[in-house]
Formats: structure tokens, sequence, C-alpha cells
């Protein structure tokens, strides 16, 4: 698990959506509280965010770019291929971050370690310090609310903000509709 963000993606009847907050710590030193987290990939038909080293992060985010190309946007092939060269490569395996990618049709949190891990609900994921706490709410929020995807994530977020130290409230949104 890694400190420093919270990311939570989720798979809603009308969109997909992934939200993440904006700080990055280095210990417990808050070194920028309006980073961007996630992103769009694959002309604008995937949606990704990650948690550990930024610069790691960014290395892997161009690498998994590359996969979706090769696959032509085929999310299922790209993350088995991407897992694959990740745990396989001496150098990308001391990177130090997950990665959550979705679509319309999947949302999977991937590691260095080879994981490719589908959530057992297949509507909602999350990584990093704070992700307990935002997967947590957006379970609730889901069950016992009428917050449209967008909504139920960005309150997720709120509250995992308010309990986790290395999560603020600098949310920032992507969606799929």
């Amino acid at each position: 698990m890694f400190d420093a963000t919270t990311i939570l993606a989720y798979k809603g009847k009308n969109k997909a959506v992934i939200g993440g907050d904006g700080q990055v710590t280095f210990g417990d030193t808050v070194l920028k509280g309006n980073a961007t987290k996630i992103r769009t990939l694959h002309h604008g038909e995937i949606l990704g965010g990650f948690a550990g080293s930024t610069a790691d992060a960014f290395t892997l985010f161009d690498m998994f770019e590359g996969f979706l190309n090769e696959k032509k946007g085929d999310l299922f092939r790209s993350v088995i291929a991407f897992s694959k060269a990740w745990r396989k490569d001496k150098h990308l395996r001391q990177l130090e971050a997950m990665m959550i990618v979705l679509n319309r049709d999947h949302i999977f949190i991937l590691t260095g370690t080879g994981d490719v891990v589908e959530p057992e609900d297949g509507i909602i994921a999350a990584i990093g310090s704070g992700g307990n706490y935002a997967i947590s709410a957006a379970r609730a929020l889901e069950k016992h609310s009428n917050l449209s995807e967008d909504e139920l994530v960005k309150e997720s977020l709120h509250i995992a903000g308010d309990l986790c130290i290395y999560t603020n409230h600098n949310i920032k949104i992507l969606e799929l509709s």
C-alpha cells in the first residue's frame, strides 16, 4: 500500500468515473497539494490513476499507453500484456507505483508484482493510503443514496480526505459517458 494519495474508480450504470486527491507527500511533509494523479488514455476511451512515485507512474502510464495502442484499445488484453512486461522487467519491478485503469466495461488494479485484479463487485476500486476509506464510503453511498457517479466519487474522496492524513480535498474527477 502506498501512502500519499487516494484514487477511487467507479463504474456505474451511466458513466465510468475516476477521481483522485492532489496531495503529494514525502514522509510526513506535504510537498504539493494540487497534483494530478488521474488521466485519460487511448484517445479518451480509458481512464487511469496512480498511487506511488510520480516519476514511476508517468513511466508506467507511457508504457501502458503503448500496450493500449498495440492492442487497439482492448483494455483486457492490454492489462495482461502490460502486467507481464512490468513483472518480468527487473528495472520496472523496482518502480513504486500502483495503477487503476477502467473503461465502461472493465475496471482493474495493476501492480508491479504482476497482479491484475478486477474487483469482486466489478464496479468500485481504490488504491493509495486513503483507498480503504474511499471505497467504504463509495459502497455505502452506492447502496444508500441516489448520487450520480461523479458525485459519489467526489463525496467518497472527501470522506477519505477527512480521515486519511495523506489525502486532501483538492479532488479531480474524470468520466466516460
